[in-house]
């Protein structure tokens, strides 16, 4: 049965004047939505933005519906990236990856923070990145996920599934990969406020390996996000009878495009039409142990 897991990368801080809204803001609307549909979810929360309100992350995510997973400490690169920048020094990256665990930790007490998602992620994740999976290991982590790129980092990401680092001198550690779009590109959400992403940008293969989920513009509803990214990959997994499909959200950008929520209900809804189980990342690699093939 292929498996559904909702997740999301909470980044961004209770900072004033910025112009989407902050995560936790954002956050109120999707745990609604997921409470409604008993929906279960990873958020994979930014360490800053953890301690900016650590009360209200806690009010809202502490339930065994969610984990709570790690985003790193502050968004930086744990390797070099064409598109959001260089590698941090060894010191910032044992920082991004061990204290953000630290924080996840000690503001969920009593629950471990088992994964973690690099800032932008990458093409191959972490494979021949040793630096940093030394200290994804060191830091306690069991899972990254961490692929979220077509090739050359182009979008939308495929359908690629579970691996190990065997490879890299990890076997026990698994890799979950994102399909589909980052949904703040395909919305071009990023240009209001002075990203890398200010200008429109084309992150589009040539050509394309999944035309079906391009859209003539950037999108305009939540259903035509729902028709071009989560419909078509959920369909995807089920016609390739894959093992999970899991796609790429941000809370502030969801919200400033849907504030209702519209395409969180309608993707609900249709994955349990399809039939799909739905489970955090930490009951995926449990239920499977990481225990797949490169």
């Amino acid at each position: 049965m292929t498996r559904y897991i909702a997740s999301y990368d909470t980044e961004r801080h209770l900072a004033k004047g910025a112009p989407p809204p902050n995560c936790v803001d954002a956050c109120r609307a999707i745990v609604d939505m997921h409470k409604k549909h008993n929906m279960p979810a990873t958020f994979f929360i930014v360490g800053k933005a953890l301690e900016s309100a650590p009360d209200e992350y806690r009010r809202l995510l502490d339930d065994p519906l969610f984990e709570i997973a790690s985003h790193t400490y502050s968004h930086r690169m744990l390797r070099d990236h064409p598109i959001c920048g260089p590698k941090v020094t060894p010191e910032q990256m044992r920082e991004e990856i061990c204290r953000s665990k630290v924080v996840v930790d000690k503001v969920f007490k009593g629950r471990n923070c088992v994964g973690i998602r690099p800032g932008c992620s990458f093409v191959d994740g972490l494979k021949g990145a040793p630096d940093a999976l030394a200290l994804v290991k060191e830091a306690g982590y069991e899972y990254v996920s961490s692929v979220a790129w077509g090739p050359d980092f182009t979008l939308p990401a495929p359908l690629n599934q579970a691996f190990t680092y065997a490879e890299d001198g990890y076997p026990e550690l698994a890799e979950y990969p994102c399909h589909g779009w980052h949904e703040n590109l395909l919305k071009g959400n990023n240009r209001a406020f002075g990203s890398q992403f200010a200008k429109p940008m084309r992150v589009l293969s040539f050509p394309p390996l999944h035309p079906d989920a391009i859209s003539p513009d950037f999108v305009k509803t939540p259903e035509e996000e729902f028709r071009y990214n989560n419909k078509y990959f959920i369909d995807s997994a089920l016609a390739e009878k894959l093992d999970y499909v899991t796609l790429i959200w941000h809370p502030w950008s969801l919200s400033w495009f849907d504030p209702e929520m519209k395409m969180l209900d309608m993707t609900f809804r249709y994955v349990k039409d399809r039939g799909l189980e739905s489970m955090t990342f930490e009951q995926l690699h449990h239920k499977t142990q990481g225990k797949k093939n490169a």
